[in-house]
């Protein structure tokens, strides 16, 4: 059976999303900004949905992300955290890892992204709990889509499988990992995958630029 296609713009959900991210982003974006991209955040995201059950709060969520980055690349200041973002084929595996792992070792220094060229519904069972077994929860982490925003927000784009489907944007840092493809794999091997990722995570904070 085929899935039912999203609700058609306004929900009364999305509205309200919609002015809770205008109020934080007041003086900034203008509500119909807002409202166009979280209406094209629902609409990614229902793409690749098996349950839309919370498919508004992650909009929402995606949205923020959203515009967070836009902010930045409309108004970038001095000195700022450095950006880092990595991208995968389904942002379910190795793309999810390497964001908790750095953000996690990273803390306040950097701000992480993840996101996929072809996301897909859920992250990957034996991904969560490799990285749970390590001290880092994805519990609140979804596959997310891959926007031009968070591209161009970012100092260094970390690609890990996408190939030719993976944007180059001129003047950012782009770094290509050969990670093996923890999709499907035994929990075994996504613990060695993850310990790969954590020692290229730390190769890469020894080279980011410092405070």
């Amino acid at each position: 059976m085929s899935a039912s296609p999203p609700p058609a713009w306004p929900d009364e959900r999305l509205c309200a999303g919609v002015a809770r991210l205008a109020a934080s982003h007041r003086g900034h974006f203008s509500v119909e900004t807002v409202q166009q991209l979280l209406a094209d955040s629902y609409r990614l995201l229902a793409e690749h949905a098996r349950v839309r059950t919370h498919l508004v709060v992650l909009a929402e969520r995606l949205t923020a992300e959203r515009l967070d980055a836009l902010a930045h690349t409309q108004t970038p200041g001095p000195g700022g955290r450095v950006r880092v973002l990595f991208v995968c084929g389904h942002n379910a595996g190795r793309s999810q890892m390497a964001a908790a792992l750095l953000a996690h070792r990273a803390g306040e220094r950097v701000i992480v992204s993840s996101a996929g060229t072809d996301p897909a519904a859920a992250v990957e069972p034996h991904v969560a709990q490799a990285l749970l077994e390590a001290g880092v929860s994805v519990a609140d982490h979804y596959p997310k889509p891959l926007t031009s925003e968070v591209v161009e927000a970012a100092d260094f784009v970390i690609t890990m499988g996408c190939g030719d489907a993976c944007p180059v944007v001129p003047g950012r840092h782009y770094l290509d990992w050969s990670v093996a493809d923890p999709d499907g794999a035994p929990i075994g091997v996504v613990r060695t995958i993850r310990d790969d990722i954590d020692a290229r995570i730390t190769d890469l904070l020894a080279a980011l630029p410092g405070d």
